[in-house]
């Protein structure tokens, strides 16, 4: 997954505004209690993080892929 897959995944999941917010603000326990933008600057995988922030939120994993039911990340190797 790429920078942009996560924005759009991110817009397209939560909604332009709203998803900016929790990149910004949701701690992720399981990045070491950063957030999202925190832990994509200090190197993590964006398919990682986006599991982290999707797992963070209860998000069903049916759920979690936006409008194109084919588009999914590899599992996450944080979990």
């Amino acid at each position: 997954m790429r920078h942009s897959d996560f924005q759009k995944l991110t817009d397209e999941v939560f909604g332009p505004a709203y998803g900016r917010v929790l990149v910004r603000e949701q701690v992720l326990p399981k990045l070491g209690n950063r957030t999202a933008e925190e832990a994509m600057t200090a190197g993590f995988e964006p398919r990682d993080v986006w599991h982290a922030l999707c797992d963070a939120l209860d998000v069903p994993e049916p759920e979690r892929w936006g409008a194109d039911q084919h588009r999914q990340a590899p599992p996450s190797s944080a979990r």
